[in-house]
């Protein structure tokens, strides 16, 4: 299974970015032919399931993934603002669950100057795929997930 690295600065701050990568409906906005469904009471915990369903007509898959590690952003100022900086970054870790797309995801936020950094780590693989394939795999997921981290990022994506 190839390991993807995505990183990123943004001009959010962390709590914003946090707010936007992790606000798993809003993956779908970004992530062509994909539809997100959550399955557990909000707001986000360790144990909140959700499936993207990627596809188009009868040529589709589920990949349903639980959360296994949840440390959003906190601040240790009270008079920060709701979205505004935090002094410690937030950490998610996402476990796959499904039969066909295998692996994790860890998403990491931390202050970097006035906005944040982002840490998105992947490790994909799909069944029955042979090592053959993890190079163009990994490709494919860099742009994937990187494309999808830019939209989730990009400005007037917030509201």
């Amino acid at each position: 299974m190839p390991l993807l690295t995505i990183e990123r600065i943004s001009p959010l701050p962390v709590r914003e970015a946090w707010r936007r990568l992790t606000d798993w409906h809003r993956h779908a906005d970004v992530v062509p032919l994909t539809r997100v469904d959550v399955t557990t009471p909000p707001p986000t915990h360790i144990g909140t399931l959700f499936v993207a369903r990627t596809g188009v007509g009868p040529v589709r898959f589920d990949d349903p993934m639980e959360v296994v590690e949840w440390q959003p952003p906190e601040s240790a100022g009270a008079s920060d603002s709701p979205g505004g900086a935090s002094d410690t970054p937030g950490r998610c870790r996402l476990e796959k669950r499904g039969s066909l797309v295998l692996g994790w995801a860890e998403i990491e936020v931390a202050p970097h100057g006035s906005g944040s950094s982002v840490l998105w780590r992947e490790s994909l693989g799909v069944r029955f795929l042979p090592p053959l394939f993890d190079t163009p795999l990994a490709a494919a997921g860099r742009h994937m997930f990187g494309r999808a981290v830019d939209g989730l990022l990009a400005e007037g994506a917030g509201s």
